[in-house]
Formats: structure tokens, sequence, C-alpha cells
């Protein structure tokens, strides 16, 4: 039997959006990892980043426990853990660091490990996982239970799915996800009462998260898969019913957020999980991301009886030519309809917007806005193009990235290529879009209230006012530019020495 630390580096502290957003979820991915190696009879602790106010708990807990082996395994489940920020990489680094110091074998998992494994290893990482890595970390806790001492070299030998300094290899193609991992997390092992504090202290209700699948069967341009690729892995409706039944009986929380990337797929499996649900007296209100595509009223109408209270959309763009040009898949008319059709049946919808995108221009910014008023969402995440590795987007615009390459933080909001507008330009026009969506989901005045109905008008007026300043904006400094004497001409050498 090993002393096993399994752990994650994503810290809330270090995220000062999300830090103030307050909305914090265990790793579900690295308590998965943790069951897995219990149930192979290891001892397990975890240290949950999440929550930490600092670096110095981690020194203090990997100090007492002294483990055999540190399994850093990042939350894939996390959308900010696939964004890979710059800020959470350091903490891995410090993590290793302090974990070599200890004594222990280090092993890290996670989508910027997958992507820049020499990174971590020149940390002090013996092993990266490449992938999911189910399969391989396995294998390396067996050897190493059959043999403590054993060199790091032959620790590694043969094992698909790796990169190690003792091999010698940067990264070594990763192996398919492995459905074992699909089971219900360590939830003991998670310190709920610190994560019901701060909700409750934030938002007067309490949410935890599971997930019903994993991966997305889509190819988006800009997506980057390099956990479970273009996999997709559903659990049995039963199974996942049984599991939101537990964590309403064990933890009584108020709100579930189902973290798939695409939740449900056809819409036979979501009409068995409301089944069940109903079976079991299990359905906890929830929130769930999916494509517009798969909203037809049937599926709006069993996502209503599952229980489910909100639906985030990859609406990305209100400019058809520039979702043709994602790969995306969906059409515009495809958002207008599934707004529409959730609505109707009650639940909430919230568009993900994305700015910026290679060959975009304003027209397209412009259709974007026309698709928020249209469509009236109910909230929207705005960000722009982040160029990750893996991805089409990527190569298309590798040659123009510099020396940034990742976002500090996921507030970031820095343009990473060269866009038609700069970084200020998509930031305004974010905030506006936010603006004109809290604007639009403001309980309209009744029609006796005239007052009332001039405060509106008077609103929406001064937010049109803020966009034809910031495009009056642009267009002086893009005609001002264009104004621009052009440099002075090198002088002509034979010229001057003649």
């Amino acid at each position: 039997m090993l002393k096993i630390q399994v752990g994650h580096s994503y810290y809330l502290h270090f995220d000062k959006k999300q830090w103030e957003r307050g909305k914090p979820y265990p790793p579900l991915a690295t308590i998965q990892v943790a069951a897995m190696l219990r149930q192979l009879g290891h001892d397990v602790a975890l240290f949950d980043s999440m929550l930490a106010e600092d670096m110095h708990e981690y020194e203090k807990a990997v100090r007492s426990l002294r483990p055999d082996v540190v399994v850093l395994y990042e939350d894939n489940f996390n959308y900010l853990t696939k964004m890979c920020l710059a800020r959470m990489r350091e903490a891995a680094c410090q993590m290793i660091g302090e974990a070599r110091a200890n004594g222990a074998r280090v092993i890290v998992a996670g989508s910027d490990a997958s992507d820049q494994p020499d990174v971590f290893l020149a940390a002090g990482a013996q092993v990266v996982l490449i992938g999911e890595g189910i399969a391989p970390l396995v294998e390396l806790v067996k050897r190493l239970e059959r043999d403590p001492a054993i060199e790091d070299a032959a620790w590694t030998a043969g094992i698909a799915g790796v990169a190690s300094v003792a091999n010698g290899q940067a990264r070594v193609g990763a192996v398919p996800p492995d459905p074992r991992i699909a089971g219900h997390p360590a939830w003991d092992l998670i310190d709920i009462e610190r994560y019901r504090a701060m909700w409750q202290e934030r938002h007067g209700y309490f949410s935890l998260n599971m997930a019903a699948s994993r991966g997305c069967p889509f190819r988006c341009n800009w997506c980057a898969k390099p956990i479970w690729g273009n996999h997709y892995n559903r659990r049995p409706a039963r199974d996942v019913a049984e599991e939101m039944t537990h964590l309403k009986t064990a933890f009584k929380p108020d709100h579930i957020w189902l973290a798939d990337d695409i939740f449900g797929f056809h819409v036979s499996w979501v009409e068995e999980f409301a089944t069940h649900l109903d079976d079991l007296d299990g359905s906890v209100p929830f929130t769930i991301q999916t494509r517009a595509d798969l909203i037809s009223e049937r599926m709006a109408a069993a996502l209503k009886r599952a229980g489910c209270a909100e639906v985030w959309l990859g609406a990305e763009s209100g400019s058809q030519r520039v979702l043709d040009s994602m790969n995306k898949g969906t059409k515009v008319a495809d958002l207008i309809a599934a707004r529409e059709r959730l609505g109707r049946n009650g639940i909430r919808v919230g568009f993900f917007i994305q700015l910026g995108y290679l060959g975009e221009q304003l027209v397209d910014l412009l259709a974007t806005r026309d698709l928020i008023v249209r469509a009236a969402p109910d909230d929207i995440g705005v960000s722009v193009s982040y160029p990750l590795p893996g991805t089409k987007f990527y190569e298309q615009v590798r040659s123009q990235l510099g020396t940034k390459t990742h976002w500090r933080e996921s507030d970031d909001l820095a343009m990473m290529f060269h866009g038609a507008y700069d970084s200020e330009f998509y930031r305004c026009f974010r905030d506006l879009l936010h603006e004109q969506v809290t604007l639009q989901q403001s309980p309209s005045p009744p029609s006796s209230n005239h007052g009332r109905q001039q405060d509106h008008d008077h609103a929406q007026a001064m937010i049109d006012a803020r966009w034809n300043a910031l495009l009056a904006r642009e267009h002086l400094h893009r005609t001002e530019q264009a104004l621009l004497p052009l440099p002075l001409a090198a002088p002509n050498k034979a010229k001057a020495m003649s």
C-alpha cells in the first residue's frame, strides 16, 4: 500500500475574477482519481487547492503527510483548467518542487501538462500523463507498490501515454480515455462545509457539481481537447440519477452544475434520466451546457421534466460567416429557436459569446450585438478567441503569437494574435453587451407607469450612445492610422557614396 496525496493546482484566490464571482466547485476529475486509487487499496489523502489561501497551505500539508507519491491531477471538468492559466501553471510548478523536496515521486496530469510536458518535467515532476492517463497511472502505481525503490527509468519504461525525463521523451501520444474512471467521486475527501459557507455567504444558496459524460464529438476549430480528444463517453441515465439523488440526500445542495461539455446529447437519454429522477425523488434544480441544434421541442420538455433550471448554449457569434469559419456546425436560427423553446418551458438561457475570431469584422460583431438584442438571453459569458495548442485555430494564428501565449487569469481578455481590433476595444464591446443584457432582463415597466418607461428608454439611449461612441472612436483611430505619413525611405548607399 502506498501513501498517495492527490491534488490539483487551481487556486481560486489566484484568479481575481473568479474569487470575486465566488462560485467554487470541488475538483471532480481529481476526486474521481482519488476514489479509484483508494479502490486499488492505497492510503489516499486530498489536497484541494480551490479554497486554499496560498501556497503555504500546500507546503504544510505535504510536509505533514510525507507521501510516497503526489498525483497532481487537474480537474478536466473545470473549463478554467483547459485555458491553462499562467498563474496556475506557476502554482503547479511550486507544488511539484515542494513535493520533491519532501521525498515524494510526482506525477502530473492535465490540459497544460499534456500540451507542454517539458515545463512540468523541468519543475521536477518525474512523469507527465498525456491525455486522461488513467491506464498509465494505474500501471505506474502498481510498479511503485511492487518496488518502492525502483529507478525512474525502469518505473516508466514501456508505458504508453507518458512523458518523462528518464526515458528522454518530451511527449508520447495519449492513450484513449479509460471508462473505469466514470464512477462516483470520493466526496468524503472534500470539505463540503467550506464550499457551502462561501456559496451561502456570496449567493444565499449552495451549489455542487457532477458530470454525466466526458468529452465532445464535435470539431469546432478553436476547441482544445488534450484530455478526451473527440471521444464522448456517457454514463447510464440511472447511474447519473442515483448520483444526483445521493448528493441531494447527503449534502442537500440547492442547485447542481452538470459540468459536461455536452449534456444528454440524445433526447431519449434525457427522458430516461427524468424518469429515474421521478422514481428516486432525486431531482435537484440543475444547469447544463449544450448545443442549440440539440434543443428540439421534445428535448426542452424533457429537460424541464428532469428539473433543468438553466441551459448555457455555445452561441459564439451572431454572424453565420463566423460560425461557419469556426466549423461550429450550428445556425443563427438554431440559437433563436433554442432560446424560445427553452424559455417557453421556464428554463433560463445563457449564451457563451466569443469575440475576435480570425477574420471577424465589424459587420460580424454588430451581428452578434443584434443576436443579443433579438434573442434576449437571460445571461451571457463573453470572451475573446483564445488560441490553444492542438487546435486548428492555434495553427492558423501560430506565427502571430508572441511571448504571451496564455492568460495569467481568467479576466485577462487579451488578444494574443492580430485580430481586427485590440484588446481594449473587445473589453469595451464585452461590457456593452453585458449592459444590454442587464437592461433587457430588467422588469418591463407597466404601460401605465410613464416614469418607469422613460427611465428604461433613457437607459437604452445611454447604452446606444456608448455603442456609437465606441464605434466612432475606433473609426477615427483607423482613419488617423491610414493618414499617417509613410516612413522615410532609407538612403541609397550607392548614391550616398558617389
